[in-house]
């Protein structure tokens, strides 16, 4: 059954070929920003991982991973959904130190996503993770990187905007970032779910990072399902900006100071995943042996769509996408790549 939420009036602000021209150049800008503002450099990532190491991302434990054997060695291999923890390896192999950290682009296939105007089954993002120290796992910390990520997408906005005039019409970032918990979310608005807490507060603030997602709120439920093996808990959210197209909440990252092994090993056990402690990854964090890291994921087509003022995601990647949802589209001249 489509999803698909066709906004009265919409048009695209650019042609078919200019879209793709901008979706270029939109990356190209943001990434050479982002590296700046956080010390990144680009390494060449995997699409899949093997199943038994442990370092493919969960994300809210019920996905499943596309799966599939390679005879030649003899075991099985899952494309990945996230470099969540992957990275994270990286880092140490690569020696890197504090303060310097690894992006990469990450393309995933998330099978059992439900396709919506946001949703897809392929995932492309902005995958990065820095090395820190221990005195920096802070809340201030977190703060001072989101913000440095909002410059770098406003950045990014300005030049869009002075080459495409015609995106002048598409609403400016709000720069300002304002920082919220999950839990003052649920304080103010108990009646309301989750998302319709999110709606709310960026309708209010337009440019929003919600703190500490994961663990159980007052009301005995989380926010939102977080894998419990690499954002810690209380130092982790979720940008979240106002899309005018959709009136809705629309999350271009999910980031967080990542676990160290005190919190790993309160996680795993909160979140009933004992069992993970003996994979190789988590060993190697549990005795101490990866460096203190903070990472997460920017959505590349959630970046695109947003400062482009598109409607669907569809207009900015390739995918697939169902009958009903096509047919809609095509009856409103919204183009699916």
């Amino acid at each position: 059954m489509s999803k698909v939420f066709i906004p009265q009036g919409y048009h695209s602000c650019l042609s078919l070929y200019d879209t793709q021209k901008a979706i270029s150049l939109i990356k190209r800008l943001f990434e050479d920003t982002l590296c700046g503002n956080l010390n990144l450099s680009r390494v060449s990532a995997p699409l899949f991982v093997e199943a038994s190491t442990g370092l493919n991302d969960d994300l809210n434990g019920v996905e499943r991973a596309v799966s599939f054997d390679v005879p030649d060695i003899g075991r099985e291999a899952q494309v990945v959904h996230s470099l969540a923890k992957w990275k994270r390896l990286a880092l140490f192999r690569y020696g890197f130190q504090p303060g310097k950290g690894l992006y990469t682009d990450m393309n995933a296939i998330r099978r059992d996503e439900e396709l919506d105007n946001i949703h897809s089954v392929y995932v492309d993002q902005w995958d990065w993770e820095k090395v820190i120290t221990a005195e920096e796992r802070t809340v201030d910390y977190l703060k001072a990187t989101v913000q440095s990520i909002v410059d770098a997408i406003a950045s990014t906005q300005r030049t869009l905007r002075a080459i495409y005039p015609q995106l002048n019409t598409v609403p400016e970032l709000e720069q300002r970032v304002t920082f919220l918990t999950t839990q003052e979310l649920e304080d103010r608005y108990p009646d309301k779910t989750p998302k319709e807490r999110e709606n709310v507060a960026a309708r209010e603030y337009r440019t929003v990072f919600l703190m500490q997602i994961g663990g159980a709120l007052k009301s005995g439920k989380p926010h939102d399902g977080r894998a419990p093996d690499y954002d810690d808990w209380t130092l982790n959210g979720d940008l979240l900006v106002y899309n005018e197209v959709l009136d809705s909440a629309f999350e271009l990252s999910s980031m967080g100071i990542r676990v160290d092994p005190a919190a790993l090993d309160r996680q795993l056990t909160a979140a009933g995943c004992d069992n993970r402690r003996s994979l190789p990854f988590h060993r190697m964090l549990l005795n101490g042996e990866l460096p203190l890291t903070i990472g997460g994921g920017i959505g590349q087509s959630r970046l695109c769509m947003f400062l482009m003022g598109m409607a669907h995601i569809g207009e900015v990647q390739s995918s697939v996408w169902d009958d009903e949802t096509q047919r809609q589209c095509e009856a409103a001249g919204i183009t699916l790549l």
